[in-house]
This record gives structure tokens, C-alpha cells and sequence, in this order.
């Protein structure tokens, strides 16, 4: 009965937090799709896109994430699942990395996928203005972008949301 009860509030935690989500000429946000090789964000809805944004990755890009501190993005379908304000970075979304075939390939190799993959902002301090970060891939493997993109992205999509991530 309890799991009853647990799925019953998530659903509604899901629900209520896709209320709060603002709309995109009307339109819903129904996915976030991450292309990798072109270090394109892209909102889509009826599977079209409805806005692209730049990005940046890790800063070894190419290639699926296997391990901690590979500074990989990772590959695949995952979801937008939590969101935090960040002194660092802006704001964050958490996205669902490893999923279970990361887990299983991690496994399998021995080693520690990882986690705390995130949509972020970027640093914007005296020391470390937000221009240099925008055309560099510099993280640990999560995605950056630059933060009045990421907090239009904040506004548009809510948690649940699925994200795929392409080569």
C-alpha cells in the first residue's frame, strides 16, 4: 500500500510541477534533446524544435561517459529530475545519469559511472566572466550554458522532463 501512496504523490508532484512551467509561443516543452556534436540544447514539442540553444560539454566530448572523471557527457535517454540554485553555477537541472544501462557498462568495466550530471549555468565573476566560458567545453561532463539561457531553460521546462542526449 505504501508504494501506492509514494507513486500517487509523485504523480502529483509531477503534475503540479508541470503547471507551474511557463509556455513556448504556447507550446508545452515535451523533451530536451542534447546534440552533442553540434553543441545545440533544443527544446522540442510535437517533435519539432521549438528553440536551440548553445552549449558547452565536458571537456573530453566525444564519446559515451564510462567512468568518474572521464569528463564526458554522457549518451542516451534520461530525465530532468531536480533543480537546485547554485552559488557556482548558476542555476542547475539534475539530469537522471547513470541510467540503468550506464550502471550495467560500469559495472561490467569495474568501475564508478559517475553522477551529479547537470544542466548548468556558467561562472560570472571579475576573475571568470561568463564570455569566456561560452565557446570552450570546460566541465566535468555536464552541460553549460549561458545563464539567461539557462534561466529561460529553467522557466520552460519542469522536472520530470525527459532529456536525450546525442553523439
Amino acid at each position: 500500500m505504501r508504494w501506492l501512496l509514494a507513486v500517487v504523490c509523485l504523480s502529483f508532484v509531477t503534475l503540479s510541477q508541470a503547471s507551474v512551467a511557463e509556455t513556448l509561443n504556447g507550446k508545452v516543452i515535451e523533451k530536451v534533446l542534447v546534440l552533442k556534436s553540434a553543441h545545440q540544447l533544443q527544446l522540442i514539442n510535437d517533435g519539432k524544435p521549438l528553440k536551440t540553444y548553445r552549449i558547452s560539454l565536458g571537456r573530453n566530448p566525444k564519446g559515451q561517459k564510462l567512468m568518474e572523471g572521464d569528463r564526458r557527457t554522457p549518451e542516451g535517454f534520461y530525465w530532468l529530475d531536480w533543480r537546485k540554485v547554485s552559488d557556482k553555477f548558476n542555476l542547475s537541472m539534475h539530469i537522471s545519469y547513470p541510467n540503468i544501462s550506464d550502471a550495467a557498462r560500469a559495472r561490467r568495466e569495474g568501475v564508478d559511472p559517475g553522477s551529479m550530471i547537470m544542466i548548468h549555468g556558467t561562472p560570472d565573476t571579475e576573475e571568470n566572466p561568463e564570455d569566456l566560458f561560452h565557446t570552450l567545453d570546460w566541465t566535468d561532463g555536464c552541460i553549460a550554458m549561458r545563464n539567461m539561457d539557462m534561466r529561460e531553460v529553467w522557466g520552460l521546462v519542469p522536472d520530470g522532463t525527459m532529456i536525450e542526449i546525442r553523439p
